[in-house]
């Protein structure tokens, strides 16, 4: 293995010795050479986080409010952590610079990136590293992708020895501006970083010692998950739990580079591997999430199986209502359709009527307040009893399932249960798996 990207989270990063701690675990492996950071964080409950400063500053240059409070305050956080440090990454200057962009009209993008960039400045200054700037390196397409000019572009910058720290969070947009991610992005600057680089690895370091087998809101005590692949995970985050930001797999998925999540607080703990499928451990899950908030849209004609066009005429008028469904399982003369609820709630009268008009069903009816359940790992397709295993733990925790979903693939049973039952579902499940 001969070099490494690593990602530092914002609570990685909230104060000074935050950032002795990420050089520290840098230092430790000669291989760690690329470096993305992220904002500094929280320092404690009350504390507000750099980029929900920069915001508010440039809010408040929009309503013609003064500034000058909030441009204090990051002024006082950069300052102190450079000084706590004892390094020299002319803060002051780059700070006096940005206040007379904001003052002279700055985009909010722009802005808001300045988290990232000052944070890479002075970790580039501790590390004794090179800076590598985002803007003209990182390239987003306008709706904020990854653009492919950045594999030719990024490459060309990066230095052939030593370590060297590009902010996270933004690139250069279609327009020639600095153009950010989505919140959270700095995990995929840390996976475009680890691609550009050739990367044999890429460890995304936060606050936690890797992904766990369940919400720890509902299962206090979920065991972590050691392995787990691409395709396991994207599965999980879909369906509710809170891992990894979704858009930060790809690069290293087309990379066939490995993610490893760590702890900065905690470096020597195992964390969470995320592989490709052909390394997929021998378990019968990975996992299990879920999340509520679904309708069921339940249809009943006779011999609909016999009625060509049927499901599609149904998908079509959701289509065209602007509705996106998330499942839909059928029988010979019913078919269903889950979607969410929310953003079913301005046309359902719209889609009711057009479909009764257009299909004429011989029911037609809409529940609320349904919660989908994802038992996901790719062990499940391989194990006699599974399914079995899922349906009696349900049963005998007194949870009704409504809708069971299983894809071609075998990586997940879902199944839909009343909102009120998501958390004993997902508990009971996790103890038939993982406790058993």
């Amino acid at each position: 293995m001969n070099l490494i990207a690593c990602k530092f989270g914002g609570t990685s990063l909230a104060d000074s010795n935050q950032f002795r701690k990420v050089a520290a675990v840098v230092r430790s492996d000669a291989r760690r050479r690329a470096v993305v950071v992220s904002a500094p964080g929280k320092r404690h409950k009350q504390d507000p986080k750099i980029t929900d400063i920069l915001l508010s500053i440039h809010d408040m240059v929009c309503r013609k409010m003064d500034p000058s409070p909030s441009i204090a305050l990051l002024r006082e956080r950069f300052l102190e952590i450079e000084r706590e440090l004892e390094v020299d990454a002319a803060m002051a200057l780059h700070l006096d610079a940005f206040e007379r962009s904001v003052r002279d009209g700055a985009d909010r993008d722009w802005i808001a990136s300045r988290g990232e960039h000052f944070s890479a400045r002075i970790m580039a200054a501790f590390l004794g590293a090179t800076f590598v700037e985002a803007e003209g390196t990182v390239f987003l397409t306008p709706n904020g992708l990854v653009d492919e000019k950045t594999w030719n572009e990024l490459p060309k910058v990066l230095p052939e020895s030593g370590i060297f720290v590009m902010p996270g969070f933004y690139g250069t947009g279609p327009n020639g501006k600095v153009k950010t991610f989505s919140r959270g992005g700095s995990d995929i600057s840390g996976a475009i970083l680890a691609r550009a680089a050739k990367a044999d690895l890429y460890e995304n370091w936060t606050d936690v010692s890797g992904l766990l087998m369940a919400d720890p809101r509902i299962v206090p005590d979920a065991a972590p998950m050691e392995i787990v692949t691409y395709r396991e995970l994207r599965e999980l985050a879909y369906s509710g739990a809170n891992v990894f930001h979704e858009e930060a797999i790809l690069p290293c998925k087309q990379a066939a580079i490995p993610i490893r999540i760590a702890n900065t607080n905690r470096p020597d703990d195992s964390g969470t591997l995320i592989v490709p499928e052909d390394q997929a451990a021998d378990r019968p899950i990975a996992g299990v999430a879920g999340r509520s908030g679904f309708s069921i849209l339940q249809i009943e004609k006779t011999l609909m199986n016999k009625e060509r066009g049927f499901g599609r005429r149904v998908l079509g008028i959701l289509e065209t209502k602007g509705v996106s469904y998330e499942l839909s399982p059928s029988g010979i003369d019913s078919m269903c359709v889950v979607i969410d609820q929310e953003d079913f709630a301005s046309t359902q009268d719209a889609v009711l009527e057009e479909i009764q008009r257009t299909c004429e069903p011989d029911a037609i009816s809409v529940e609320r307040d349904l919660a989908l359940i994802a038992t996901v790992g790719h062990g499940m397709a391989h194990r006699t009893g599974v399914a079995s295993r899922l349906f009696l733990a349900l049963a005998q925790a007194g949870v009704n399932v409504r809708i069971i979903d299983q894809g071609a693939s075998e990586l997940s049973i879902i199944v839909g249960v009343d909102a009120s039952d998501l958390a004993k579902g997902i508990k009971a499940i996790y103890d038939a798996f993982v406790r058993n």
